[in-house]
């Protein structure tokens, strides 16, 4: 009887345990959707060679602090991802793997303040939808993969509009503005994109006009607090747009596609498959980014509570979209890696339809994740045997002392650079047009990381080449027409690799003065 007095007793405690067990299960809920978002965002994430963007990064990265500040002020980006990205690879080094690292971790962080934001804004269960569809959207898991600035934006931009709507909740906590201040400057430093936050926070609460947090000293003060914390850099930006014209001249702004009405569909395929969407069946086509805009539209609609979090979500996606889209019929800059932060307010805005119409909701639920796995599977499909990589690499294996290695295109020469392991000075071919017109890069955009060195990089004629000059290797597209013809007379073609739309190919030069080289006889 004592025996089983005692076991009795025991029950109160194991329940007590296993309450507490629960208790720390349920208080993790969260930890299962970073562990997904950080598997989707490592995934493959050394498989694409680097490319033009993310080697003008990497070249960036490695200047002084000095120096890397005048660069990126005449580069088209503010330069904190720069110098976050110069930190991170004297850390841990510069690996595909390393430096792809400094992005996918902001990509998880991202997800997990989207996650965090959805909570404040809803309930637990759309939080945990909301995640879930974060961590599979595949523009998020795109640009979790490049050495750029986009996914570290989302933490600047994310975390701000949390900040925003907990001071929303309670005004009277300055901390919060606090916090509003820092995040919002790092994302100015971060990306000039950030000016189109700005907006929807400020059109957000004038939505809220009848609390009147507009006219509250503390929010103009926040205000004004980020307008100081930038004055550092305004000159650097004024400087900028005095030399939009350079910038064009070198074909860093002003190549983007004219947009046109399929534009904004397409825009929305491109978040959710990493395809424009003109393969798509037409009237799939139009009818799925339709459906994706009257869920959003339509919950800002019906959003009758006080702090209205739909239209604060729907003011994110939509209103830095549509200013974008409106602007680029003057000046294209419709590109997806821009917008790719705001694109964040979508999985969520889908989970809070879904948790608001259950039975319908699942069916929209179960349609945006298939959406999102072909999304996923097209941003993971690489052929990593046409990669820029290969034919560099097959340079490395045949070059010989003295090679001259010369490119036909900037950016062809800003990925070459992270896989070049020879000796040569890299030169980057540079003729002049019909009409005499230089085509030398000059001190802005790309042009400014390698124009202090122009004197020994730039070749505007293979017959400037020196005299004792024996071998030739030209990298340039692998299309026609090529971008080096006419080739000098005595020039002999001895092999060639193609790889990432880029062909490498070796000349040996027959009509040296001394002794034929091997392969002229």
């Amino acid at each position: 009887m004592a025996e089983q007095n005692e076991k009795v007793g025991t029950l109160p405690a194991c329940n007590h345990l296993a309450f507490a067990g629960a208790g720390w299960i349920s208080r993790l809920w969260w930890v299962p959707i970073l562990a997904l978002a950080m598997a989707l965002r490592f995934y493959h994430l050394t498989s694409a060679a680097i490319w033009g963007d993310e080697g003008s990064s990497l070249l960036l990265s490695e200047y002084a602090l000095g120096d890397l500040w005048f660069h990126a002020a005449h580069d088209v980006h503010p330069p904190l991802y720069f110098f976050m990205l110069r930190g991170w690879i004297e850390l841990f080094g510069d690996s595909i793997g390393s430096i792809r690292g400094m992005s996918a971790v902001p990509g998880v962080i991202a997800v997990g303040l989207g996650v965090w934001l959805t909570r404040l804004l809803s309930t637990r269960r759309a939080a945990v939808l909301a995640g879930i569809l974060l961590a599979l959207l595949p523009t998020a898991v795109r640009y979790s993969q490049e050495v750029r600035m986009y996914s570290l934006l989302g933490v600047w931009l994310l975390g701000a509009t949390l900040a925003l709507a907990y001071w929303v909740r309670q005004p009277q906590r300055a901390r919060y503005l606090a916090v509003y201040v820092l995040l919002m400057s790092a994302g100015f430093y971060t990306h000039y994109f950030t000016a189109l936050c700005v907006l929807v926070h400020w059109a957000y609460l004038g939505v809220l006009w009848r609390e009147r947090l507009l006219a509250r000293p503390a929010w103009w003060s926040a205000n004004v607090a980020i307008v100081v914390l930038y004055l550092p850099w305004l000159p650097s930006l004024l400087d900028l747009v005095q030399h939009v014209e350079q910038l064009k001249v070198g074909g860093d702004i002003g190549w983007e596609e004219p947009v046109g009405l399929s534009s904004l569909p397409s825009m929305l395929w491109q978040f959710v498959i990493q395809d424009d969407g003109e393969d798509v069946w037409p009237p799939l086509f139009w009818l799925v980014p339709s459906l994706l805009v009257a869920v959003v539209v339509g919950m800002a609609w019906r959003d009758r509570e006080r702090h209205r979090p739909a239209t604060l979500l729907a003011l994110f996606l939509l209103l830095p979209m549509l200013l974008v889209y409106g602007v680029s019929f003057i000046s294209p800059v419709f590109i997806e890696r821009y917008l790719t932060v705001y694109a964040l307010a979508l999985p969520i805005l889908i989970a809070l339809a879904v948790d608001r119409r259950p039975w319908l909701g699942a069916a929209l639920f179960v349609l945006f994740v298939g959406i999102e796995l072909v999304g996923l599977k097209n941003t993971y499909t690489v052929d990593e045997q046409d990669q820029l990589n290969v034919p560099v690499a097959f340079v490395n294996r045949n070059y010989q002392e003295d090679d001259r290695i010369v490119l036909s295109d900037m950016m062809w020469y800003l990925s070459y650079v992270y896989y070049d392991q020879t000796d040569a000075q890299l030169q980057l071919y540079t003729p002049p047009k019909s009409d005499g017109t230089p085509t030398r890069p000059n001190a802005y955009g790309f042009g400014t990381l390698v124009d202090q060195d122009g004197g020994r990089i730039y070749l505007d004629q293979l017959s400037a080449l020196p005299a004792e000059t024996r071998r030739v290797w030209l990298i340039s597209s692998n299309e026609a027409p090529d971008e080096f013809a006419p080739l000098p007379q005595g020039w002999r073609e001895l092999s060639r690799q193609d790889g990432g739309g880029a062909r490498a190919r070796l000349f040996v030069l027959c009509n040296v003065p001394s002794a034929l080289p091997e392969g002229c006889r």
